[in-house]
């Protein structure tokens, strides 16, 4: 048993998914169809830069999804792998899920990337400029993260965001109140924390308006039942049900990636592999998570050969 799985925000890097695109008819078509959407040359600043724009969340969340999706469609396409057959589980981190479920078929291409482009912008606007932090705490255990981040808010946010590994939790909020967990951490035997180069406070109760934003968006998009079950970023369980989902993905934009725990369920459940499509994030974080599980990683050409020849 085999789960796919795609990457998250900070993935990106300019040149991406330009080797597929110069290899790949079906790849370019993703691309092409990504700008068509947007009405705009995603596809240029993803080749050409500048890295400041490509890094802008509105403009790498469209672009990481279409990468991801440009190795599936050179996967099922060129190389006869297909994820319906070869997939027990699709997963991905925060913006990955929605990947994820353009790969599993219950979203379309165009909206996945309409999607994404709306909630980049509306994450991006719900905290204004400097108000809002990020920092990774490592060496710590999430409960006692959860811990940290409960003293630190002192009436302001802070929130426990991202479960990524054993060891490697991120705290979000108010640019105080994750000053204060970082001090903290320090005391409770942290061995490194560091502020994200993050543009906003991501996946904590700041991000309210976002969420707003995506119920609504969500509730007009053509959304069907994946052909394989999502394993959700907030629950860490398999869903199907696509109204479950669309409240899964509201319910994502402020609360916990829980991305440790989905691993081990996926485990648990008889995964005995993962494919990492779109970057090279993940894997890292799997073999800290379950290092007897193996993980191959492809976000380019040579990388998607490398996957097709392992689980063709």
């Amino acid at each position: 048993m085999r789960a796919f799985i795609f990457p998250g925000q900070g993935s990106q890097s300019v040149g991406m998914g330009k080797g597929l695109a110069d290899a790949s008819p079906h790849a370019r078509a993703v691309f092409e169809e990504v700008d068509d959407a947007l009405g705009e040359r995603l596809s240029r600043l993803m080749w050409e830069g500048p890295e400041d724009e490509l890094t802008l969340t509105a403009n790498a969340q469209p672009a990481i999804m279409a990468v991801g999706i440009a190795c599936l469609r050179v996967l099922e396409n060129e190389a006869g792998v297909r994820l319906a057959d070869k997939a027990a589980f699709v997963a991905g981190h925060s913006l990955g899920e929605y990947t994820a479920l353009c790969a599993a078929g219950s979203l379309g291409l165009a909206d996945t990337a309409r999607l994404l482009r709306l909630r980049g912008t509306a994450m991006q606007a719900a905290v204004p400029p400097g108000v809002g932090a990020m920092a990774a705490l490592l060496g710590l255990d999430f409960e006692t993260v959860q811990a940290i981040a409960a003293e630190a808010a002192q009436g302001q946010v802070c929130a426990a965001a991202n479960d990524n590994a054993t060891g490697q939790v991120v705290v979000s909020g108010h640019v105080e109140a994750v000053a204060r967990a970082m001090n903290l951490a320090k005391g409770k035997g942290a061995r490194h924390s560091v502020l994200l180069p993050v543009s906003a406070p991501f996946h904590c109760p700041l991000m309210q308006p976002a969420a707003d934003a995506m119920a609504a968006a969500l509730a007009a998009a053509p959304l069907t039942a994946p052909t394989v079950p999502l394993v959700a970023n907030v629950t860490a369980a398999p869903v199907t049900d696509p109204a479950e989902i669309r409240r899964l993905l509201v319910e994502q934009v402020c609360g916990t990636v829980r991305w440790r725990e989905s691993v081990l369920a996926m485990a648990a459940l008889g995964v005995t592999g993962f494919a990492e499509l779109g970057g090279k994030v993940l894997g890292p974080m799997i073999r800290r998570i379950t290092p007897d599980v193996p993980t191959i990683t492809a976000a380019d050409m040579p990388g998607v050969e490398a996957i097709a020849a392992a689980i063709a």
